[in-house]
């Protein structure tokens, strides 16, 4: 029974990783989306009078901040990083970190996110657009301006050393720890930067992930059989 348990934590691993290699494909197309993935690790048990019992376990997640393609779509307020750096947006659960960058203004001037967050500036304020404003020209490090008057700088930080990311929905990530500003942020306006997914990487690594799967359940019904066959035999 010992390898069968080992098995299914190997299979229960493989189900894991295959929803998550699923939503990366699924969101190959999402604007701001970082790759997910899964690391197995080893778990070992001693067992008294026995061998250990050695399981794998897929837990953590680990999450891919390379820089996804940069494409000009026109828009007036869509803005990109390029590099590091993420933009910082309030949210009813706190402060969060995206690098979704299609905003627009609301009915109050708020410049928001298209999930209704408001964009924050360098200094955690909200970014006001003038609703009267007749052009909006953005400065190369997000510093935006209005008839000659300056509006603000679109908020661009980074998690500080020991801060990590906690991943909140597709495209935001909640810091636990503190955040600073980039010193020199590189903004593109009317520009968005899509997700950072290999879709034909993840396609060619989902279809690993079946076979292995599949290879699986070959054994644990073969390795089923022989335990009734056993106990059939027993029972004679």
């Amino acid at each position: 029974m010992d390898t069968a348990y080992v098995t299914l934590s190997r299979q229960t691993g493989l189900m894991n990783e295959m929803r998550l290699v699923a939503n990366n494909i699924a969101n190959a197309h999402t604007t701001g989306y970082r790759q997910q993935g899964l690391v197995f690790s080893e778990f070992v048990r001693d067992l008294p009078g026995s061998p250990s019992l050695s399981m794998s376990r897929a837990q953590a997640r680990n999450t891919s901040f390379a820089q996804g393609v940069l494409t000009e779509t026109g828009g007036q307020f869509d803005f990109a990083i390029e590099g590091s750096g993420f933009f910082l947006v309030e949210t009813p659960s706190g402060n969060r970190l995206t690098r979704a960058g299609s905003f627009s203004p609301d009915a109050n001037g708020d410049l928001v996110t298209m999930d209704g967050h408001r964009v924050l500036d360098s200094n955690g304020a909200p970014v006001f657009i003038p609703p009267d404003a007749a052009t909006i020209d953005v400065g190369g490090d997000g510093t935006l301006s209005a008839n000659g008057q300056a509006l603000g700088q679109i908020g661009v930080v980074q998690p500080t050393e020991g801060t990590e990311l906690v991943r909140e929905g597709s495209t935001l990530f909640k810091p636990e720890g503190e955040v600073e500003p980039v010193e020199q942020p590189v903004v593109l306006n009317r520009f968005l930067e899509g997700s950072n997914v290999n879709a034909i990487g993840q396609v060619a690594r989902l279809i690993e992930i079946q076979r292995a799967y599949e290879l699986g359940q070959s054994f644990l019904d073969a390795e089923d059989e022989r335990v009734r066959g056993a106990l059939k035999t027993l029972m004679r």
